[in-house]
């Protein structure tokens, strides 16, 4: 069967599809990467994406998805919305890679007023809460990028989800995997989804071989918990889901993004949706709403 993958152009997400593509390869499928520029390549603003700055990455690749230009599309799952465009739909969750951060330093510490790059708001509130005593900068750009401007001295540390760096084949010298406890990871992180129209049966069919179903129920529970806290921006949510003996366990917290407030909840249940909608209970009686209020546009 032949199938035409679409994909942005970044090393990470080539490195992505070439995986899921050649896991289809080797089930027998003739698989076509077509590299797509999205938004957020472009360097446009979430302001332009209905889904906001989640939707930057994905918004033409799932336009062309829709349009029959490519037959599925492979996105770090962190950078879906929370809820699937119209006609498409989630047709596997490979096995998912380490969910973790990892700190990464010039040359193995971080001292007090050491500068943290991260773009992300709750990369930046959980260091303040770590370490009140360095300082944060705004830094973006790809991996690659931003470890060049880490050995230039442009930054002394970064925070890197893992799975980027094992996808990459990329070691860093001085790198530290960040436990859930001090660093939870962005919903969907280490996570592939893999999208396909609705109505392609046949797609459907060679994607189920893929899928891995104790990674999709983890990315379930974690795409409903963002769902209900009204996750089409990029909001400081932390949210880990795992699953063992059959249940499903997630932490999850919301920030201010100065890390001066928090509300955190731990649960457990059998179905994504009834561990979500407990999650979200806790997180509300804990001041999550007035949190998440300050940072909505």
């Amino acid at each position: 069967m032949k199938l035409r993958l679409g994909t942005r152009r970044s090393p990470l997400a080539l490195a992505q599809a070439n995986d899921v593509a050649n896991r289809l390869r080797a089930l027998d499928h003739d698989v076509e990467l077509v590299p797509i520029v999205s938004g957020g390549d472009r360097g446009l603003g979430a302001e332009v994406s209905p889904s906001g700055l989640k939707g930057l990455w994905v918004a033409e690749i799932v336009q062309a998805l829709r349009a029959g230009e490519v037959d599925l599309a492979v996105h770090s799952a962190k950078d879906l919305p929370a809820e699937d465009d119209e006609g498409v739909t989630l047709g596997a969750v490979p096995a998912r890679e380490s969910a973790l951060d990892v700190l990464v330093t010039r040359d193995g510490e971080l001292r007090p007023g050491d500068v943290v790059g991260t773009s992300s708001l709750r990369r930046q509130a959980q260091v303040l809460r770590w370490r009140p005593d360095v300082l944060l900068k705004d830094l973006r750009g790809n991996v690659d990028t931003r470890l060049r401007k880490l050995k230039e001295g442009e930054v002394d540390a970064l925070v890197l989800a893992a799975a980027g760096l094992l996808r990459l084949g990329i070691v860093p010298e001085h790198a530290v995997p960040m436990s859930v406890a001090e660093m939870i990871p962005a919903p969907g992180q280490g996570c592939l989804g893999v999208q396909a129209r609705a109505d392609d049966a046949d797609t459907l069919a060679a994607l189920a071989e893929l899928d891995h179903l104790d990674s999709r129920l983890a990315l379930e529970a974690e795409r409903s918990l963002m769902r209900r806290l009204g996750g089409g921006c990029a909001l400081p949510l932390g949210a880990f889901a795992d699953v063992m003996d059959r249940r499903i366990r997630m932490v999850a917290a919301v920030f201010t993004p100065e890390g001066a407030r928090e509300a955190r909840t731990a649960v457990a249940g059998a179905e994504p949706e009834e561990v979500a909608e407990a999650a979200e209970t806790d997180l509300r009686e804990g001041g999550a709403d007035d949190i998440l209020a300050a940072v909505r546009p």
